[in-house]
């Protein structure tokens, strides 16, 4: 009996111990410094809510220039599942549970990512500006209500609307401001790269130096073109096994025969849609880490290996 006793103070001593330890943690994991939340106009007018990743130590020295990045989220809108049903319209002087707190973990990991390799990271809300911060889920893509940020006709303009805001800044180099979109925000930054080649672009004659576009639907409701085209460099990832978009679709409308290999597409074996997306439901997936691995080991080399200007273009 007094061994059983001494057996179970000791499991409940470890238990406390281990409870200890994550409460101790807590404030460190929950509590980290949110993004700047900042505001600035679409190419339509809208006026837009942006949650900025700054690199650490920026006020050690005034105003260095860097190079910075815009993200483009999906369907899904930029926030948690946890809190986005509750949400609708988000804005200035507008209290709502959406907020830079409550990014979805993958937005936070890349925006994360970038400033801690020295960009400006800045995630652009294409939907709580119009009213339409919960997100959308699977096989909504035609809802008459998602044409008011639609990938062709409207959300391009909110990113070039970010690029026009980061450009004006004076700790950007501005003549290196990349574009990432996931999903339908892929969709969308292959858009803003094709209107850009065709000299369509808003915020002309500013542009994107370079796209990264995760698992992007190219069907045709959702490209502009279905013979695409880029003048700088776009690399495109796709998942084999993607279950909302088809990897085909995109293979089909890509150049297969460009002379300046400025578009590159790769398809991760296995991988679903989503595959970065650091949460344990797609993590449990051995090919979904092994893209995942994959993209974060290579994105920043890809982008920091830019020459001055894409290959084909005049000095």
């Amino acid at each position: 009996m007094q061994h059983a006793t001494f057996r179970r103070n000791t499991i409940l001593r470890a238990a406390i111990a281990t409870l200890a330890a994550l409460l101790w943690n807590l404030p460190t994991i929950a509590f980290a410094a949110p993004p700047a939340t900042v505001y600035f106009p679409s190419g339509d007018g809208t006026e837009l809510v942006g949650y900025l990743f700054q690199p650490p130590g920026d006020s050690a020295i005034p105003h260095p220039r860097r190079p910075a990045i815009v993200m483009l989220h999906g369907r899904g809108g930029p926030y948690s599942s946890i809190v986005n049903a509750k949400c609708a319209r988000v804005g200035r002087d507008m209290t709502s549970p959406c907020n830079a707190g409550t990014l979805s973990q993958r937005h936070k990991m890349w925006g994360e990512y970038w400033s801690s390799r020295g960009y400006l990271a800045l995630h652009v809300d294409s939907f709580g500006p119009r009213g339409r911060a919960h997100g959308y889920g699977r096989n909504s893509h035609d809802l008459p209500e998602r044409q008011a940020v639609n990938e062709m006709t409207v959300r391009p303009l909110d990113a070039e609307g970010a690029l026009a805001y980061l450009a004006a800044r004076d700790d950007v180099q501005k003549e290196r401001i990349m574009l990432q979109g996931w999903s339908n925000g892929g969709s969308t930054a292959l858009n803003v790269m094709y209107r850009q080649a065709q000299g369509q672009s808003s915020a002309a004659p500013l542009r994107f130096r370079a796209a990264l576009v995760l698992y992007p639907g190219c069907g045709a409701r959702s490209l502009l073109t279905r013979r695409y085209r880029s003048d700088t460099e776009v690399w495109v990832f796709l998942a084999e096994n993607d279950e909302e978009v088809s990897p085909r679709n995109c293979l089909s409308v890509m150049p297969a025969n460009d002379p300046n290999k400025l578009v590159s597409m790769t398809e991760y074996p296995g991988a679903t849609h989503d595959f970065d997306d650091p949460g344990r439901a797609r993590q449990s997936v051995a090919e979904n880490r092994a893209a995942q691995e994959d993209i974060l080991q290579r994105a920043a080399s890809l982008l920091e290996a830019l020459p001055a200007k894409p290959a084909g273009k005049d000095e």
